[in-house]
C-alpha cells in the first residue's frame, strides 16, 4: 500500500469510528456490532503501526492504550475544584433557598439539577480543540495527570466536534464505571480464583491511577460531563454552558433538569429517588445549581464551598446484623477509634464485615452490648457505621459493654480533654501507631510529599528501630535501606532522592506536617504568612497567636503546648539541621507595588478589560487585599455590569467607595 493510500484510509477509518462512538455514547444508538467496530479499530491499528508518521493526537486508536506511566505528575488546577456542602432533608434545601434569595437581593432566579454520580472528579483541558490535559481532583488545588488514562475512556473526546470554541477551555465531569461494567469483572474475577473487587467507585478511582493504560482501556470506564469553566462571555448561565458541550460532543447525562421553584427541585430530587437506581451508574444524591452566572459570582464561596450550589444527599442504605467484637484503633494523634466486628452483611452491593461505633459515648446512648443485632448503614455510601440495636433480637444475658481504659498498642492509661468525645492515649514519644501515623502524615503529598515512602517502607523502617520521629527519614542511609524486604539499588536512590527533594518544601508546609493538634494546612499557612519563620513562631506568646486572623484560643493554646516540650525543640532543631525550610520564601511577598497600600476590595458583576481572576491578581499584586463580603472595614467595592442590587445598597448604606474598572487602573497607573 502507497503512503497516500494509507493516508486516505486511516482518514476514513477515523471517521467511522469517531461516528461510531459518538453514536453509541452521545446517541444511545449501535449502528455496528461490537465485533465490527473491533475489526475497523484493528485495521487502523495495523495502518498505523506501518506508517507511523500518519498517526495522530487524536486518533481513534489512543482508546487501547498501552501507555505505561511510572509516576503521575502533579499538576496545578487553573481554577480550583471546590467540593459542595450537603444536605439531607426538604426544609434544609428550603433553607438553602432563603440564603440564595436573600443573597441576591430579591433578583429572580432559577436552579438547574443534576444526578450526583458516584465516581471520580476528572478536569479535562482543551487546546484548539484537542485533549491536552487531563487531571484528578486531588486536593482541589493539586492533582494527578492522568491524560494517558483518560484518553482510553471512549466517551472523552480526543477533538472536539463542530466549531466555536475558545482556543483553551476546562470540562469537568465524574469518571465512573457502569453497573454492568462492574458486574462483568467481577464475574471474571471470580472466574480466575481473584477476589472480587469491593464497589464500582473504588474500583474506578483505581482504575485511573494505574500505571498501564491497555488495564485501563479494557476496564470500560465512562465520563458524564457537567461544568464548563474559561469561556467567559460566550454563556451567561449554566444550562447554556451544558448546551455547549452537548454541541462539542461531551457525554452529558440527559436526566438534568432546570427548576423555577425550590419546590420543583424538591419534586425533581423525589422522582429520582427510586428511579435512579434504574440506571447503569451508580448515584448518590443531586447536584442544585443557580443557574445564572452573574448570580453565581454574586453569590461566591465560602473557604470551602460555593453559597450557589448544595449537594442533596439521599439516605443511605441499611442492613441488620450481630455485633461479634468490639476491637480499637489508634490514631496518629492518639485519638482511640472503635471498630465494630460484624457478622458479614451485605449493603449497597459491598459486604460489610466492620463498621465505626465513633467513640464511647456513642457506645452507651446505643447501649451496645456484644451479641446484639444492630443496624448498619454506609455514612455518604462509602464508610459504613452503627446506627442503632434491635432490642427485639437481645438475649437476656448480655453483659453491659465496658469500654477499654488503656491504649490497646502501648498499654499507657488513657485520658479524656475536656469537652472532647475521644479517649486519648497520652504517649506521643513512644507509642507505635501515633509514631508510624505522625511520619505517614508528614509524607503525605499535602505535606513534604515524600512519593518514594509509604506505609509498608515506614512500618519495615520502624520495625528495624531506624524510624522513631519524623527527623529520622533524614538520617537514614543506603546500607540501612538496602536490605528491607523487595528493595533493591533503584528503589534505594528514589526514596534517598525523595527524602532530599523535601528538604526543599516550603516553611508552611513543614508547618503542617509537624502534625500539631488542630493546625490544618489552611492554619499553618496563616501562621507562616504571619510569623515568617519556626523561630519567630516559637517565641510568640498566647496574645501574638490569637492576633492572628481566625487562630482562636485552641490553636494558640495547642501550639505553645508543642513547642513548650523539649523533645519537640530537639525535634525541629534537628529538621533545621537536616536544612529544612525553616522561614517563608520572602519572593512570594514581592509585589509590582504598593500602590493600593493594604486597602480592601470586594469584586463584584462582569468587566469589560478583565476577568474577575485577572483583578484579583492585579490587586495582590500592587499590595492590596481581596476581601469576600461587604463590611464597614471595607475600602473600596469595584463594580461591574449586572451587579447585585443588594451588594450595591450595602455598600451605600455603609459609605463604601464604589469604583469602576477604568477607576481601578487609573489607581494603579497614578500610583506608578
Amino acid at each position: 500500500m502507497t503512503h497516500d493510500a494509507a493516508h486516505t484510509e486511516i482518514e476514513q477509518l477515523s471517521q467511522q469510528i469517531n461516528h461510531y462512538n459518538h453514536q453509541y455514547y452521545q446517541e444511545s444508538k449501535s449502528e455496528v456490532s461490537d465485533y465490527e467496530f473491533d475489526q475497523l479499530l484493528k485495521r487502523l491499528i495495523e495502518l498505523e503501526d506501518q506508517f507511523p508518521d500518519l498517526k495522530k493526537a487524536d486518533s481513534p486508536s489512543q482508546r487501547v492504550g498501552g501507555t505505561i506511566t511510572k509516576s503521575f505528575e502533579t499538576v496545578i488546577h487553573k481554577h480550583r475544584m471546590l467540593s459542595l456542602a450537603n444536605t439531607y432533608s426538604a426544609e434544609e434545601l428550603r433553607e438553602f433557598d432563603a440564603r440564595v434569595e436573600k443573597g441576591l437581593g430579591g433578583q429572580p432566579y432559577e436552579y438547574f439539577c443534576e444526578l450526583k454520580f458516584d465516581g471520580v472528579a476528572i478536569s479535562l483541558t482543551y487546546r484548539d480543540g484537542m485533549l491536552v490535559q487531563a487531571a484528578t481532583r486531588g486536593d482541589g488545588t493539586r492533582g494527578d495527570n492522568i491524560t494517558a488514562n483518560a484518553k482510553t475512556i471512549r466517551s472523552i473526546p480526543l477533538k472536539i466536534r463542530g466549531t466555536g470554541y475558545p482556543e483553551e477551555f476546562e470540562v469537568r465531569g465524574e469518571v465512573f464505571m457502569p453497573s454492568t461494567a462492574f458486574a462483568q469483572l467481577n464475574e471474571q474475577k471470580e472466574a480466575a480464583g481473584e477476589e472480587r473487587l469491593a464497589n464500582p467507585r473504588n474500583t474506578a478511582s483505581g482504575t485511573l491511577k494505574m500505571q498501564d493504560s491497555s488495564i485501563v482501556a479494557a476496564r470500560k470506564l465512562d465520563c458524564y460531563l457537567y461544568s464548563l469553566l474559561g469561556v467567559e462571555g460566550q454563556v451567561d448561565s449554566h444550562a447554556s454552558a451544558i448546551q455547549k458541550i452537548e454541541e462539542w460532543g461531551f457525554h452529558v447525562s440527559p436526566t438534568y433538569q432546570k427548576c423555577a421553584t425550590i419546590e420543583e427541585v424538591i419534586a425533581y430530587v423525589a422522582q429520582w429517588e427510586t428511579k435512579r437506581h434504574e440506571l447503569d451508574v451508580e448515584t448518590d444524591g443531586i447536584v442544585i445549581k443557580v443557574n445564572d452566572l452573574d448570580q453565581q459570582n454574586e453569590l461566591g464561596f465560602t473557604a470551602k464551598n460555593p453559597r450557589w450550589a448544595i449537594s442533596y444527599k439521599y439516605k443511605a442504605e441499611n442492613a441488620l446484623t450481630r455485633l461479634n467484637d468490639v476491637v480499637y484503633q489508634v490514631g496518629r494523634t492518639g485519638s482511640i477509634t472503635p471498630v465494630a466486628e460484624l457478622e458479614p452483611v451485605l449493603l449497597a452491593g459491598t459486604t460489610v464485615k466492620r463498621a465505626s461505633l465513633h467513640n464511647a459515648n456513642e457506645i452507651e446512648r446505643q447501649d451496645l452490648r456484644i451479641g446484639d443485632y444492630v443496624y448498619v448503614e454506609k455514612g455518604g455510601e462509602i464508610i459504613p457505621k452503627v446506627t442503632g440495636v434491635d432490642l427485639t433480637q437481645r438475649a437476656s444475658d448480655l453483659e453491659p459493654f465496658v469500654y477499654v481504659t488503656h491504649c490497646p498498642a502501648c498499654q499507657t492509661e488513657l485520658v479524656r480533654y475536656e469537652g472532647e468525645a475521644n479517649h486519648y492515649c497520652p504517649n506521643i514519644e513512644a507509642c507505635p501507631p501515633q509514631i508510624k501515623g505522625m511520619i505517614e502524615h508528614f509524607i503525605h503529598r499535602k505535606a513534604m510529599d515524600i512519593d518514594s515512602l509509604g506505609e509498608q517502607t515506614i512500618k519495615l523502617l520502624y520495625d528495624k528501630g531506624y524510624l522513631h520521629n519524623v527527623a529520622d527519614l533524614y538520617d537514614l542511609t543506603h546500607d540501612q535501606i538496602i536490605e528491607l524486604e523487595g528493595f533493591k539499588e533503584l528503589s534505594v536512590q528514589n526514596l534517598l532522592k525523595g527524602i532530599e527533594a523535601s528538604k526543599q518544601a516550603p516553611f508552611e508546609l513543614l508547618l503542617f506536617g509537624l502534625g500539631i493538634r488542630f493546625v490544618g494546612k489552611t492554619v499553618a499557612e496563616k501562621l507562616a504568612v504571619h510569623f515568617k519563620s519556626m523561630e519567630q513562631l516559637m517565641q510568640a506568646d498566647f496574645d501574638s497567636l490569637v492576633a492572628v486572623p481566625e487562630i482562636g484560643d485552641r490553636i494558640a493554646q495547642s501550639l505553645l503546648d508543642y513547642f513548650s516540650k523539649e523533645e519537640n525543640q530537639v525535634l525541629i532543631s534537628r529538621l533545621k539541621d537536616a536544612g529544612l525550610q525553616m522561614q517563608v520564601d520572602e519572593s512570594q511577598f514581592e509585589t509590582s507595588s504598593d500602590v493600593l497600600g493594604g486597602k480592601g476590595f470586594v469584586i463584584s458583576g462582569v468587566f469589560e478589560k478583565h476577568s474577575r481572576d485577572e483583578l484579583k491578581a492585579m490587586i495582590k499584586d500592587h499590595g492590596g487585599k481581596v476581601v469576600s463580603s461587604i463590611s464597614a472595614k471595607l475600602d473600596y467595592l469595584l463594580a461591574g455590569d449586572k451587579m447585585g442590587p443588594a451588594k450595591l445598597e450595602k455598600a451605600n448604606k455603609l459609605g463604601i467607595t464604589i469604583i469602576s474598572e477604568m477607576d481601578f487602573e487609573e489607581m494603579l497607573t497614578k500610583g506608578k
